[in-house]
């Protein structure tokens, strides 16, 4: 089905903004030398042209709160952040006056009108967010999205267990997490089906038993939008939960920085795990867009998740070479944006009243897990990234260092050049390989194979 039915603005976009970048659109995933010569992480976190970092310091930093709070091992926080006002309440706007609408993430990440694939989009969060269906309804009403009801069977919300009539206990902050995560999956596939699994609980037994449900339900993809400190347990996690061949399995990577320690599923062995970036309007690039690692080298500031697990082995797939500082799994694998000051608009009325501005990984989950559902890539894995590095938008500079000098898996990192904290040519930990190409995964699709990796 052509996107362009459901969005019907896209015509006004400015064609080169949906025009592939040479590098990420010349020869095939499967070019070995290109991908190859993208590995070799020497270059100095400062890639930007001057036009570009100006762009970037000239962002606004406006004051977040975290949704959701700090919990305790064997539970899992969400991972969004909302722009709030100076008396620290959420801050609301009657019309989506600031925030990436569809339009934006569209253009940004080369979502073209017509070849795409449809799909089920499963969304797991912790408690029910008890006006979910109806503020959807109004965020794609105003950019002019279809409909996505139950009624229509676009959109379904269920518990853990599978019920459509009982459901958990209502909790504000995730919530708004939970329009978030809708609002993300419609605007970068409305032609895809969604569904709501809300956990009983933020415990990792309750949203696991929530992810099973997911792919009970038929998911093409599995977005999750949470995490805490990993643990000894990950390896049984990782088997009870978070093992559905066949279905893509996304998770945050935190927002405290590379301070924060890498988060648990993003650390999972069968988990893709999604970083973050800083985006803003390039007048320097073909794509229209830059990006950059979302942190600080500031003490305590936010930033994308990242580091070196304690427990999760470095999968086969991915190479030695490309993260020299780890032995074990390195977070990230991918990215999309994620700083609340670069953040995207959001609706809701539980935990808000109207238009909010939304940021933290919890964004960009939902938006790659989109793009993989929409560009018929549900059964891949990380390896598919791995082998297809050249598809991605390359982030090539910033830090989320944010004053640690030693974190995630006793490796030590600072401001410089070494990957796990910094944004450097090829892969790094904040970003992964970048964000997603989407016209450039979909000229993948006929090599993907049946399984997509």
């Amino acid at each position: 089905m052509s996107l362009l039915s459901h969005h019907r603005w896209i015509p006004a976009l400015a064609l080169p903004l949906l025009a592939c970048v040479p590098l990420a659109c010349s020869g095939s995933g499967n070019d070995s030398k290109d991908d190859n010569a993208r590995s070799e992480n020497t270059s100095p976190s400062s890639q930007l042209s001057p036009a570009d970092e100006m762009a970037f310091q000239a962002i606004v930093q406006h004051p977040t709160k975290d949704n959701c709070a700090e919990v305790a091992i064997g539970s899992a926080r969400c991972l969004s952040k909302v722009r709030v006002d100076d008396q620290g309440q959420v801050q609301s706007f009657a019309t989506p006056t600031s925030g990436f609408g569809p339009p934006d993430l569209i253009s940004a990440y080369n979502i073209p009108s017509s070849g795409t694939s449809t799909g089920t989009i499963a969304i797991v969060d912790a408690y029910d967010d008890p006006t979910a269906e109806a503020d959807l309804g109004v965020y794609r009403s105003n950019y002019g999205l279809s409909a996505c009801t139950t009624a229509n069977g676009c959109f379904k919300k269920v518990s853990q267990s599978g019920s459509t009539t009982t459901l958990p206990a209502t909790d504000t902050g995730w919530a708004g997490e939970i329009s978030l995560d809708l609002d993300m999956a419609s605007a970068i596939c409305p032609a895809c089906k969604i569904v709501l699994v809300e956990a009983n609980s933020a415990s990792y037994a309750d949203l696991g038993t929530a992810v099973n449900q997911a792919a009970t339900q038929g998911a093409t993809v599995i977005s999750n939008s949470y995490g805490g400190t990993e643990s000894s347990s990950n390896s049984n996690y990782d088997s009870l939960y978070y093992n559905h061949p066949g279905v893509a399995i996304f998770a945050s990577s935190g927002d405290a920085g590379y301070s924060g320690g890498t988060q648990y599923p993003a650390a999972g062995a069968n988990v893709i795990a999604v970083g973050g970036t800083s985006l803003t309007k390039s007048t320097t690039t073909s794509r229209g867009w830059v990006e950059k690692v979302w942190g600080s080298s500031t003490a305590g500031a936010n930033g994308a998740g990242s580091g070196c697990s304690n427990y999760t082995t470095r999968p086969s797939w991915a190479t030695a070479a490309a993260s020299p500082n780890c032995s074990n799994k390195t977070v990230a694998d991918v990215s999309a944006v994620a700083d609340p000051n670069t953040g995207v608009a959001v609706y809701l009325t539980t935990g808000g009243s109207g238009w909010v501005v939304y940021g933290g990984t919890s964004a960009a989950s939902p938006i790659v897990a989109s793009i993989f559902a929409l560009t018929g890539n549900g059964k891949a894995t990380g390896s598919f990234i791995w082998s297809h590095t050249s598809s991605f938008y390359d982030s090539t500079s910033g830090t989320n260092y944010n004053g640690a000098s030693a974190s995630t898996g006793g490796k030590t990192c600072s401001v410089g050049t070494n990957n796990l904290c910094n944004g450097v040519t090829g892969f790094d930990a904040p970003t992964g390989w970048g964000s997603p190409n989407t016209a450039a995964i979909l000229a993948l699709a006929a090599d993907a194979g049946t399984d997509g990796g």
